[in-house]
């Protein structure tokens, strides 16, 4: 089945063609992602850190690196699943890619992963599709048009939620990494609500969606792919993005590790949070 085309039109971004470009990718790769998924023999494989790696992951970042070297040459392109490329250190747009973000969600049949393409201009996101397939609901931004999501119920503009209180925050956290410390953080905030999901980029975008108020991560498995989509969303829809110092998330450094976790909020209680989280997490 041939994916649907990006619902906005170039014009309305001075990225339009990166936009459509990213749409139509995002979604080919997630349609032979579940294909594969569904299919006879989903290999299964490990990698660094014991996590787990298929052939879809695979398949599908080969979709799209081929997809965005073709239609913009000049760009770095650096996927999870393919060596480093320190050229992105002096080029000026580098795309990242994370071709399944959730990979342990995936591989459950779970609705919780994403595939996404996020683009860097002068070391800065501009630009992000997180794509979440078995929601069918894409999530996007863009110069010009701002933050969008697109899904049964058409498509609408991204706005961070108004709470304020901390005990009210609505907390959104790993289903498969999760650990202790987010005990510790829900009882350092007085939070008691919490939805647990797979992929960062959704995590992140369901803030900008206004449907969460936080997320901490204060774990260093996150990397740049990880972050340069949902960052470029956020940007776009409002809130903060920090490490867990307060520190914004470098794209022009040799490492692609973010070794102080994430903290994304509505913004209106990031200070607060942080300061919370710095009795838990001190600087080492």
């Amino acid at each position: 089945m041939t994916p649907r085309a990006c619902p906005w039109p170039a014009s309305s971004s001075p990225l339009g063609d990166e936009l459509a470009t990213a749409w139509r990718l995002a979604h080919e790769a997630g349609a032979l992602a579940v294909a594969i998924r569904d299919g006879a023999d989903l290999q299964i494989e490990r990698k660094a850190g014991d996590e787990p790696v298929t052939i879809a992951d695979h398949q599908a970042s080969a979709i799209i690196v081929a997809g965005l070297r073709a239609a913009f040459p000049d760009d770095v392109v650096i996927s999870e699943e393919l060596p480093d490329d320190l050229a992105r250190l002096t080029a000026r747009r580098v795309w990242y890619v994370d071709p399944i973000d959730g990979t342990k969600d995936f591989i459950r049949g779970g609705p919780g992963f994403s595939v996404m393409i996020g683009l860097c201009v002068d070391h800065v996101p501009v630009l992000g599709v997180v794509h979440q397939p078995g929601a069918a609901r894409t999530f996007v931004a863009a110069p010009g048009l701002g933050g969008q999501v697109d899904d049964a119920g058409g498509q609408r503009a991204l706005a961070v939620s108004t709470v304020d209180d901390l005990q009210a925050l609505r907390l959104v956290a790993s289903a498969s990494h999760r650990t202790r410390a987010i005990d510790e953080v829900k009882q350092a905030l007085g939070v008691s609500q919490e939805l647990n999901i797979g992929s960062v980029g959704v995590k992140l975008a369901l803030i900008g969606l206004g449907e969460r108020d936080l997320y901490v991560n204060p774990a260093s498995h996150c990397k740049a792919w990880d972050t340069c989509a949902p960052e470029a969303i956020r940007r776009a829809a409002g809130g903060a993005l920090t490490d867990r110092g307060g520190a914004p998330l470098r794209y022009d450094q040799p490492a692609l590790d973010r070794p102080r976790g994430l903290v994304a909020s509505n913004g209106l209680v990031h200070a607060a949070v942080l300061a919370r989280l710095a009795a838990l997490f001190p600087p080492r």
